[in-house]
């Protein structure tokens, strides 16, 4: 079999480009074929990079899509969404893999629909939705129509792009979804502390003092992976030997130490970045854990 592929990392490996406001002001739509992004089962490595981006794959070849606690095999063709927050494995079984992906940014339907509030982006037990060769083929020419209508000189082509790519997830979750496949005790823990690491790492993209961590309890991971939260810190603790509280709070020890050393930023902002209200609740903490307040820290490094 070949390794995973992080689908939250797939837009980094386009073509080389960078992407660019195709809709400036209105959000980033594009789409992509799966033939460019894969080869002999394995990914293209390039420097597309983007967080935010919504995905919806249409899927033609055989993969596995792991979640924390559950497996989707994929044999032929499925339709896969996507949110920016949720993350997932995709394994891919099958050498040939065919398609088309679909990325946007939340922003394209900021007046129109909250769509990370649709099932099949805010759920992942309604995520992957496995089809027929008809309903492929369905599925194919919406994909086909907006990949021509990207390219159209269309005064209002965004509405149009909108509407069409509503009209895909209205169809998709007018079937019934796959709920997924249980996944084996043995290696269940390894997963789920894959997941919770790649979760609480996307967390921590911090460039300006307007990036601020969005989750920050053992229960807040715990939602995001769909799980109770004694289930997660049980798995954890297995997989790792610490516990949900204790990887949280070593990530976010790590990340202020970053923060004042590279950084001229105010000890306010970084308190803020990193989730803590006030100030002072911050220098408690890190004073805590690090013996140093962080004006010491930041005056040593």
């Amino acid at each position: 079999m070949a390794d995973f592929i992080n689908l939250n990392s797939l837009y980094k490996q386009l073509l080389g480009e960078s992407p660019s406001e195709n809709n400036v002001g209105m959000g980033h739509f594009n789409i992509i074929k799966v033939e460019d992004l894969v080869t002999e089962g394995k990914p293209k490595h390039t420097s597309y990079s983007r967080r935010s981006f919504f995905k919806v794959s249409l899927v033609n070849g055989d993969c596995i899509v792991h979640y924390a606690d559950r497996s989707i095999v994929v044999n032929g063709y499925a339709l896969v969404f996507t949110n920016p927050v949720v993350p997932y494995k995709w394994e891919v079984i099958s050498k040939k893999q065919l398609g088309y992906v679909c990325v946007f940014t939340e922003a394209l339907f900021n007046r129109y629909a909250a769509i990370k509030d649709f099932p099949v982006f805010s759920s992942p037990d309604k995520a992957v939705v496995l089809l027929n060769a008809a309903q492929y083929k369905n599925f194919e020419s919406l994909f086909i129509k907006m990949e021509n209508e990207l390219q159209s000189d269309y005064t209002y082509k965004y509405d149009f792009l909108r509407n069409l790519l509503m009209e895909v997830i209205h169809e998709a979750q007018k079937l019934q979804p796959e709920t997924g496949i249980a996944v084996s005790a043995s290696n269940a823990s390894e997963r789920i502390a894959t997941l919770f690491t790649d979760l609480l790492e996307r967390q921590f993209t911090i460039e300006s003092i307007e990036d601020v961590v969005l989750l920050k309890s053992p229960s807040d991971f715990a939602g995001k992976l769909n799980m109770h939260v004694n289930h997660l810190n049980k798995a954890l603790k297995q997989a790792t030997g610490q516990t949900t509280s204790q990887l949280i709070r070593d990530r976010i020890v790590h990340e202020a130490k970053v923060l004042l050393k590279t950084t001229n930023w105010a000890i306010a902002e970084i308190a803020r970045c990193l989730g803590f209200e006030e100030p002072n609740h911050f220098s408690i903490f890190f004073k805590e854990h690090t013996l140093l307040t962080p004006g010491a820290f930041r005056k040593e490094n």
